[in-house]
């Protein structure tokens, strides 16, 4: 059969901000962009999502911090990052002129220092969106805070209230009730929702009968976490009216595809950039040969297709 010629359009509109496609890095695997700037095109990102970034330096936990599992990884990186003021002294002025869209992930230890962290990039140019992580799990309180709906709604609002930067709202999986959550974020002022973050895991040494991570658990990702990001996006979707972004052991164009057919409208391409750096360049490719195998014309039109 030959090769369909419709034409593809990739571009999508998130809290008022264009983006040439809805593939974009997701924070913390593809650091601030000076990694993988050699391997890939940053004209061909829907987004750069920065590692996250804090009000303090923090010099991350010890090693082993990563392994590798069956369908994934396990991480304990700990947040380790220079701190805000490195942070636009040194990474921001690139950031900037890299030509595509530019995602802040920032964090703090409480609801002053996310306000604090937005106020100060704030004053920055060339930021199109903040990403709040508040959903780490391999950091003291990462997990109790960030599944609380009421911490989640409270921490919103006041970094709403502290910023003018379109936000979105990063939630973790570690919950009973992922789409509460969602509603909190939704309702105090968040323009998008992105999940999930990693699940808490750990691997051990059966040799040496130590636990293989210096923190002895860490954050699972991966092609294993995939069905269990769906699921959390699907109910996300149906929770509140803001867009959602997949995030969750995509691989491939049809991995993201499905990520869009159960609500999502753009998708973050993390654990695959280790083995491919420019992975999400090629999810974009291949979810335009999705496309055009099923005649589908804009990528918004795949939004929430699921048929039950």
């Amino acid at each position: 059969m030959p090769k369909s010629t419709i034409k593809t359009d990739l571009t999508i509109t998130i809290a008022g901000v264009e983006f040439a496609t809805p593939v974009w890095t997701a924070s913390g695997t593809a650091g601030v962009g000076e990694e993988i700037e050699s391997w890939c095109d940053p004209k061909r990102l829907g987004a750069m999502v920065t590692k996250s970034v804090s009000l303090q330096p923090r010099p991350g936990h010890p090693y082993p911090r990563t392994v590798e599992t069956t369908g994934g990884m396990l991480n304990a990186i700990g947040l380790q990052n220079k701190g805000i003021e490195a942070f636009i002294t040194d990474e921001l002025p690139r950031l900037r002129r890299m030509p595509t869209r530019v995602v802040v992930n920032i964090v703090g230890d409480d609801q002053d220092e996310y306000v604090q962290l937005a106020k100060r990039l704030s004053d920055e140019a060339g930021i199109d969106l903040l990403e709040l992580n508040l959903s780490c799990p391999n950091v003291a309180r990462g997990i109790d805070q960030g599944s609380d709906p009421m911490w989640v709604g409270e921490c919103t609002a006041k970094v709403r209230a502290a910023t003018r930067i379109p936000l979105i709202v990063k939630l973790t999986p570690n919950t009973n009730d992922i789409a509460s959550l969602a509603r909190a974020a939704a309702d105090h002022g968040a323009d998008a929702i992105s999940a999930i973050n990693t699940l808490v895991g750990m691997a051990v040494n059966h040799n040496t009968f130590k636990p293989r991570l210096a923190n002895v658990t860490g954050g699972l990702s991966g092609p294993a976490i995939k069905p269990v990001a769906l699921a959390a996006v699907y109910k996300i979707a149906r929770a509140v009216k803001i867009p959602v972004i997949g995030i969750g052991g995509i691989m491939s164009g049809t991995d993201a595809a499905e990520f869009l057919l159960v609500g999502a409208q753009a998708v973050q391409v993390g654990t695959a950039t280790f083995r491919h750096p420019d992975a999400a360049i090629r999810v974009a490719e291949e979810l335009r040969d999705y496309m055009q195998e099923h005649q589908i014309a804009r990528v918004g039109d795949l939004v929430g297709r699921l048929t039950l």
